[in-house]
């Protein structure tokens, strides 16, 4: 099979802290994870969307992709609907990437965010 695609990564990571700091470190170990395991560069992606909890506010998480190169790609920030009993102080992200069209994706789920999808976490 030749030619190409465009796929969805998903990924999450918890945060240690409400602080423009923690959120920057988390976001950026997210999207490099998810970046060296689907081999993505950024020429690949097409954009970006961030979700984050109610509880982290001090940052945006795009702040960090924009800081790590990606300032070219779209990038949007939202809330995460707050569920009752869901993971607190957690950045989730979609990817949206071209990538050639027999590539195997590689979802991301760190830190405690693996609970998030025990099927999908390494």
């Amino acid at each position: 099979m030749s030619g190409r695609r465009v796929v969805a990564i998903r990924g999450a990571i918890s945060v240690a802290e409400d602080t423009a700091a923690a959120i920057g470190e988390a976001t950026s170990e997210l999207l490099r994870e998810l970046l060296d395991r689907n081999s993505l560069a950024a020429r690949d992606l097409i954009s970006i969307i961030f979700t984050s909890t109610e509880d982290l506010c001090a940052e945006f998480p795009a702040v960090s992709a924009r800081e790590m190169g990606l300032s070219a790609v779209p990038l949007l920030c939202t809330r995460e609907i707050p569920v009752v009993g869901s993971l607190p102080l957690c950045v989730r992200v979609m990817v949206h990437a071209d990538v050639p069209a027999d590539t195997s994706i590689r979802h991301v789920y760190l830190r405690e965010a693996r609970q998030l999808r025990t099927d999908l976490s390494e």
